[in-house]
C-alpha cells in the first residue's frame, strides 16, 4: 500500500490527534511577536540618533517579526491558532493591520486556495504561472518578461505591492466606485434604499458587506496609525523603517508560500483526476529551515501537514510530522540553499501533470527536434 493510501486511511486519526488548539499557547505566541514588534519600533527611533546602520539592522529584524505575525493573522484565518473562535477573529484583525492585510478578506482567497489545492487549473499560485503550451506561445521578449517578473530578486517589490499598495488601492478603487454608484442609481431612483443600491453593486475587491466593511476598517485602523506613528517620529523615519521592513517581510512571505507548492515535479492536475490528499503529500513541499527560522515563520515550513488539515495549530505541526513520518517520506524535502532553484519552476507541464523549470521545458523541446 503505497503511503498516500495509508494516509487516506489515517487522516482522520493523524488530524484529531493534534487538532486541538490551546487558548494559553495562543496568546504565548501572540505576546512573544507584539512586545519584541513595539520594543524594536522604540529602538529604531532612538537608533536613528546614533547610527542609521543601526536602525537598518533593527529594521531587518523587525521584518522577521512583522513575517511571524503575517503567519498569525494566517493561523486566526483557519481558526487554528486560538481555540475560541472570537479570539481568533479579534487577534486576525489586529495581526492583519500588523502586517498590512485584510485579514477577513484574505483568508477567504487562502480558503479557496486550501479547497484547490493541487488543482492548478482552479488556481495558478502567487506567481500566477503559465502552462508549457502558453509559455511556448510567447514571443522571445515575453518569455523573458516572464521570468524577469518571477526572480526571487523581486521579492521586496512584490511584497511592497502585496502588503502596502494594493490593498489600500483596491479599497480607495473599489469605495470611489460604490460611491458613484450609489450617487448616480439614487438620482436615477430616489425612491430606493442606499443599502439596496449597494447591494447592487459589482466588483473584483469583495464579494460581500462583510468582506468591505472588513477592509474599510483595516485601512481606516491602519492609516490612522500612519498618521499617528508619523507625528509621533516623524515621517521620514516612520515610512523608511515601516516600508522597508513590510517589503522584505512580504517578499519573504511570497517567496516562501510559492516555494511549497512550486518545485522540481510539484504534483500539477487539471480538473479531472485531481485528488486532495495526492495534492497535500506531492504537490506540497515541507521546507528543512534551521530552528530559528521555523519560530519566526510559526512552523509553516511542515506545510504537508497543514494541507492534510488547516485546523491543526502551528504549534502541533512539527509533533505531528515527527509522529507519522514514515508516512511523509515521499513528500519533497526543500532545503534553505535550494530555494532559489524551486523559484524557477514557474511552469505547469499539463501533459505530466507537474511543474518544471523553463531549463526542463527547453531540455523536452531539443529532444523533440
Amino acid at each position: 500500500m503505497s503511503s498516500i493510501d495509508r494516509i487516506k486511511q489515517q487522516r482522520r486519526t493523524i488530524v484529531d490527534r493534534h487538532i486541538e488548539a490551546d487558548n494559553v499557547r495562543g496568546f504565548a505566541q501572540v505576546l512573544a511577536t507584539l512586545v519584541p514588534l513595539g520594543a524594536l519600533w522604540y529602538a529604531a527611533v532612538l537608533s536613528a540618533d546614533v547610527s542609521y546602520w543601526l536602525t537598518a539592522g533593527i529594521t531587518l529584524l523587525m521584518s522577521f517579526f512583522l513575517l511571524r505575525a503575517f503567519v498569525l493573522m494566517h493561523d486566526c484565518g483557519h481558526g487554528s491558532l486560538f481555540r475560541t473562535g472570537w479570539i481568533n477573529k479579534t487577534f486576525g484583525f489586529i495581526f492583519g493591520v500588523v502586517s498590512g492585510m485584510p485579514q477577513y478578506v484574505w483568508s477567504q482567497h487562502h480558503a479557496y486556495h486550501h479547497a484547490t489545492n493541487g488543482n492548478w487549473a482552479k488556481y495558478r499560485g502567487p506567481l500566477a504561472i503559465v502552462t508549457v503550451e502558453e509559455y511556448a506561445a510567447m514571443t522571445d521578449r515575453q518569455q523573458r518578461k516572464y521570468q524577469r517578473a518571477r526572480s526571487i530578486w523581486l521579492g521586496p517589490v512584490a511584497g511592497f505591492l502585496y502588503i502596502v499598495w494594493n490593498p489600500r488601492f483596491t479599497w480607495l478603487k473599489g469605495s470611489i466606485g460604490l460611491a458613484a454608484h450609489i450617487l448616480k442609481r439614487k438620482i436615477a431612483r430616489p425612491g430606493i434604499s442606499i443599502k439596496a443600491h449597494a447591494a447592487e453593486f459589482k466588483t473584483p475587491y469583495w464579494t460581500s458587506a462583510q468582506e468591505y466593511w472588513h477592509m474599510f476598517w483595516n485601512n481606516v485602523v491602519l492609516l490612522s496609525a500612519w498618521v499617528l506613528m508619523s507625528w509621533i517620529v516623524g515621517p521620514a523615519l516612520f515610512f523608511a523603517v515601516y516600508v522597508v521592513s513590510t517589503s522584505l517581510a512580504g517578499g519573504a512571505g511570497i517567496v516562501l508560500f510559492t516555494v511549497q507548492h512550486n518545485f522540481e515535479h510539484s504534483y500539477a492536475s487539471g480538473d479531472e483526476g485531481w485528488d486532495y490528499i495526492t495534492a497535500a503529500i506531492e504537490g506540497t513541499s515541507f521546507l528543512v529551515l534551521p530552528r530559528w527560522l521555523n519560530w519566526f515563520t510559526s512552523n509553516i515550513a511542515y506545510h504537508h501537514v497543514h494541507h492534510l488539515s488547516a485546523k491543526i495549530p502551528n504549534y502541533r505541526l512539527a509533533q505531528c510530522h515527527n509522529e507519522y513520518q514514515d508516512l511523509f517520506s515521499d513528500v519533497t524535502r526543500i532545503p534553505l540553499s535550494r530555494i532559489p532553484e524551486a523559484l524557477k519552476c514557474i511552469l505547469w507541464d499539463t501533459g505530466h501533470r507537474r511543474i518544471i523549470s523553463v531549463a526542463e521545458y527547453r531540455r523536452q523541446i531539443d529532444s523533440y527536434a
